[in-house]
């Protein structure tokens, strides 16, 4: 088989600021039969360890560092022997859900992340998170975004370390660059293509002031 992309929907919280809220978050797993990568590891690493069906766990790679994308992450490294990977500007974030339990990798701009004949670009996109960053792997024709972009619009930049005018600027000069009918696959909810999302950067901004 060559590689694919799978989806996992997991439920569980969003903690930040003082304020919790049940949220839906898409896991994605993307490898072929005999190994995958997982990025962002949300809140039930039995579900995701069922999924990846036995293949062999290259690393779990963290968009951001948000308690919603890492909850699942040192339960899921522990029973797979996986590293977490994670950029470093999102540390402060990472140690408010996981203190005693640091990142074995630090996933700066232009790295990539290798899987089953796939590579993974690291793209740094701060604004909704310090360390916020999406992971680009032309061969599949997909853009893995976290939560800087999503169908309809950036992430939301309303709470601590978060930042409008700087996610808009990665979006704009990182994402809407990729060719257009790249896929967007979202931290949540459903996918969209760049070429769906650019003509709107403007209302964004206009929205966003």
């Amino acid at each position: 088989m060559s590689a694919g992309i799978d989806r996992l929907v997991t439920s569980g919280t969003f903690s930040l600021d003082g304020g919790t809220w049940d949220v839906d978050n898409n896991v994605w797993i993307v490898g072929d039969d005999e190994e995958a990568v997982v990025i962002d590891a949300a809140h039930d690493a039995d579900a995701i360890v069922a999924a990846l069906g036995g293949r062999a766990l290259r690393a779990i790679v963290c968009t951001h560092a948000h308690n919603d994308h890492i909850d699942a992450a040192p339960v899921l490294a522990e029973r797979t022997g996986a590293p977490i990977l994670l950029h470093q500007d999102d540390l402060p974030l990472w140690k408010q859900t996981h203190p005693d339990r640091l990142p074995d990798g630090e996933l700066a701009d232009g790295r990539t992340v290798t899987v089953a004949g796939v590579d993974l670009t690291v793209l740094h996109t701060p604004g909704h998170a310090p360390g916020a960053v999406c992971l680009y792997a032309p061969s599949l024709n997909a853009l893995f975004s976290g939560d800087t972009l999503f169908a309809g619009g950036p992430g939301a930049t309303g709470r601590s370390y978060s930042h409008f005018g700087t996610i808009i600027a990665s979006i704009r000069d990182r994402l809407l660059e990729l060719p257009e009918d790249t896929v967007v696959y979202t931290g949540h909810g459903d996918t969209t293509t760049i070429a769906a999302e650019a003509p709107h950067l403007q209302e964004w901004i206009d929205r966003g002031h």
